[in-house]
């Protein structure tokens, strides 16, 4: 550190802070930690219907993580995300029933299949943005559900659907080592954590700062040389991975998917639910996934229709536009740096006056 010059109108000059330590980003650990603190308490004081609530906000978490990764780093509506989260359950189901390979696997190929089709679905984005690419996307959800609705999923029969036809539907079996519903809820939150942990390390390096300049125009990208369709498509096809893996963590936790979950309006919700609970922070993505399962079963445990839920996030949505930009996890963390100001103690220069 090349040591500044002493002037007479400069203040007594202090200790130098030492140097933090090289290792994992501070935003990392506390992440790690918040994920085990989760499922430790969901283990030791979770029911069994509890258990599989959360699973399947955990699973639909990793999908708001893909939508958080559009909106927050490049500022753009995609409204087919609850669609890609059914074409990965689709294609996990089918390769469970029709080959045999392992979950894992299954689950991998399942993000990669979603992956390919969100950057098809995403070459609009090279030119439409704002609510002309949320309107396509939008349709893309509907002829989803459209084509879901006719073929339905795949439950242990032959042919390239691989339906059943006169007798039981068979369900997806779960990995060996989490046949449990406890023991799924940890596969699913490690899957979750791994996610986190890929897209924190994208907007760390090269792809997140590209994306940074795209979010300020192309105009900007472009003069520093980025090249926009393939920062773009990649962004498109991590965001449908993410749906992907998360559909087939829910396929597995479930054992089997209905069509008619898969409204166009849920990728509505999922969006709208993302914006409210923050798009900036892992966080976020966490409240999204439970809000978007858990609380309307809470209201339901307490005799309250869970339809009423989407009145309360209608209202959140308007209050989160107006106020709180960042959502619910950008005003807690805001909150908690204040807090910490104020703990901080003043430090005092050689006379002992505050400073």
């Amino acid at each position: 550190m090349i040591p500044v010059p002493h002037t007479n109108t400069a203040p007594a000059s202090r200790t130098p802070a030492p140097a933090r330590p090289a290792g994992p980003d501070r935003s990392v650990l506390p992440m790690l930690c918040c994920l085990a603190a989760l499922g430790l308490a969901l283990t030791l004081l979770g029911n069994g219907y509890w258990i599989k609530t959360f699973t399947s906000a955990l699973a639909l978490s990793i999908a708001v993580a893909g939508v958080a990764l559009l909106y927050g780093q490049l500022g753009l509506v995609s409204l087919a995300q609850y669609a890609l989260v059914g074409a990965g359950g689709w294609i996990a189901l089918r390769l469970v029933h029709g080959t045999g390979l392992p979950f894992g696997l299954c689950v991998l190929l399942g993000g990669i299949g979603s992956g390919l089709i969100g950057m098809i679905a995403g070459l609009p984005a090279l030119r439409l943005r704002g609510l002309y690419l949320a309107l396509v996307t939008l349709m893309i959800a509907g002829a989803y559900q459209v084509l879901i609705t006719a073929t339905g999923f795949p439950d242990g029969g032959d042919g390239w659907l691989g339906r059943v036809h006169g007798t039981a539907r068979q369900t997806m079996p779960r990995p060996v080592l989490a046949t449990g519903d406890t023991a799924y809820l940890i596969y699913v939150l490690v899957w979750l954590a791994l996610i986190l942990l890929l897209l924190e390390a994208h907007r760390r390096r090269k792809p997140g700062r590209a994306w940074a300049l795209i979010r300020r125009g192309n105009a900007a990208a472009l003069a520093a040389g980025v090249d926009i369709l393939r920062y773009q498509a990649w962004a498109f096809g991590l965001a449908g991975f993410c749906a992907g893996v998360g559909g087939a963590l829910l396929a597995g936790g479930i054992g089997q998917l209905d069509g008619r979950a898969f409204h166009a309006s849920e990728s509505i919700m999922l969006f709208a639910l993302t914006v409210i609970a923050g798009a900036y922070h892992w966080l976020g993505v966490i409240l999204a996934g439970i809000f978007l399962r858990a609380v309307p079963g809470l209201l339901t445990d307490f005799g309250v229709s869970g339809y009423v839920a989407t009145m309360c996030f209608g209202a959140a949505l308007l209050h989160a536009l107006i106020t709180a930009p960042r959502g619910i996890a950008g005003q807690w963390l805001d909150g908690l740096a204040r807090l910490r100001h104020r703990r901080r103690p003043r430090e005092t220069d050689d006379t002992g006056a505050a400073t």
